[in-house]
């Protein structure tokens, strides 16, 4: 009591620690359909590890592409969340409701001549297999699109929990990527990008089809002086054929009145050891043993997703 007192008497400010934000993690769904496997996967993948570490699980629906959204899908997916027992943290955010924010962000991204308009169409970019360069546009378009420039030797590199060390070229294989689309939507990059730093989100927990997306994203971050998370890529759910889950006929809605069949199935698929959950008695139960047995160093990697991995 005696040193507190001191230290109040005599107006001494506490030295600031290092100490690292809060663990909050999140889920995206894009509301184009119900929640199928591949899905659950990931969010029970992004549930687990951030309830392991006793942080904060938020949802947030990405219908930013209003052109594919499917009327209603967020309503289920929301409520097949709350079957399978993944409640989630304070409110859910909408992209739709963020056109403000991203507004600003690319304001300033054109004011500071990072970012340009471009009328270059996919015909136009043909000859260097889709990635921008220079404006090669043939003819003016009723609208352009966005793009932020990105030096031909610009490399990004990052950590990944599961896969490792991770280099992509960015320049030289992405090039100037579109950040508002000539339709005008917002493009998935920009969003993401603006709304985990709005949320505070120290962790990114999601499918290694998204791999690919990381570099792009860790370089907006950069030019708009924004925190970055750390990256976790969680292995993808593929048919008999090879596709991912989500792009085939295999993506079918599921069971929300008898979750554990599922829920047992994406425990597989996110390789735990199936015999720590095996006899639970309910959602409850099985998500209490998932979370006592919940082991990330047996998340499998997914080698075909990766951009250049070095280890």
């Amino acid at each position: 009591m005696k040193i507190w007192a001191t230290v109040l008497e005599c107006n001494v400010m506490p030295l600031p620690t290092s100490t690292p934000p809060p663990y909050r993690g999140r889920f995206a769904p894009s509301p184009t359909g119900p929640l199928h496997f591949g899905s659950l996967v990931a969010a029970l993948g992004s549930w687990l590890h951030a309830r392991a570490r006793g942080g904060e699980w938020l949802v947030r629906i990405e219908d930013v592409d209003r052109t594919r959204e499917v009327h209603g899908a967020a309503e289920l997916q929301l409520e097949a969340l709350r079957r399978f027992g993944l409640e989630w943290d304070g409110e859910v955010i909408r992209q739709s409701d963020r056109a403000a924010a991203y507004q600003a962000a690319l304001d300033d991204l054109l004011a500071r001549g990072l970012a340009f308009a471009c009328h270059c169409s996919r015909t136009d970019l043909e000859p260097t297999g889709g990635i921008h360069h220079a404006c090669v546009a043939t003819a003016a378009r009723e609208q352009a699109a966005i793009r932020l420039r990105v030096p031909n030797e610009r490399v990004i590199a990052f950590e990944d929990a599961v896969h490792g060390h991770i280099a992509q070229p960015l320049g030289r294989e992405v090039g100037d990527f579109v950040i508002k689309r000539a339709d005008g939507c917002w493009a998935y990059q920009l969003a993401v990008v603006v709304d985990d730093a709005a949320q505070g989100i120290t962790d990114v927990v999601r499918g290694a089809d998204l791999l690919d997306s990381t570099p792009r994203q860790l370089f907006l971050q950069q030019q708009l002086g924004l925190p970055t998370p750390r990256y976790t890529h969680l292995p993808l759910v593929m048919d008999d054929e090879g596709r991912k889950l989500s792009k085939s006929l295999a993506a079918l809605p599921l069971d929300t009145d008898d979750p554990l069949p599922a829920l047992m199935a994406a425990w597989g698929a996110l390789g735990q050891d199936m015999a720590t959950v095996a006899g639970s008695t309910g959602v409850n139960d099985w998500l209490s043993r998932a979370l006592l047995q919940f082991d990330e160093s047996r998340l499998p990697r997914d080698p075909q997703t990766s951009p250049h991995r070095t280890t």
